[in-house]
Formats: C-alpha cells, structure tokens, sequence
C-alpha cells in the first residue's frame, strides 16, 4: 500500500483502532525481529517499514489526542 493511501485511512479510523493496529504492529515487528535472529527472515527491509508504520500510528494517535 502507498505511503499516502496507509496515513489517509490511518486517519480515518477511531483511536481504539488504532491502538488495536499498533498492537498487531508491534507483534509483527516482534516476530520478524525473531524470525531474523533465527535467519529464516527473507525479507529484511520488512523491519524498517514496520517501524515506519508503528510510528505513524502513534503519531496519529498523537494528533487525534490533541485535538
């Protein structure tokens, strides 16, 4: 998914939401940091957009806060 389309409906969605795909997010970011460590990780650049992601929900779930 572009980077553009993931913040718009990022956006769209209540904080409870957001809270449960971070969750999920950080469970992922878990697994592939283990499955890395175990060498069975094909796809390293995964990690770095997992991250990326993680922080744009928490960003948005600054914001909405905010408001």
């Amino acid at each position: 998914m572009k980077t553009k389309a993931y913040i718009d409906t990022l956006k769209n969605k209540s904080v409870d939401e957001l809270n449960k795909d971070l969750v999920s997010a950080k469970k992922e970011l878990f697994n592939l940091r283990f499955q890395n460590a175990t060498n069975q990780l094909d796809n390293t650049a995964r990690i770095n957009e997992v991250r990326k992601n993680i922080a744009r929900i928490q960003t948005i779930i600054t914001q909405k806060n905010n408001q």
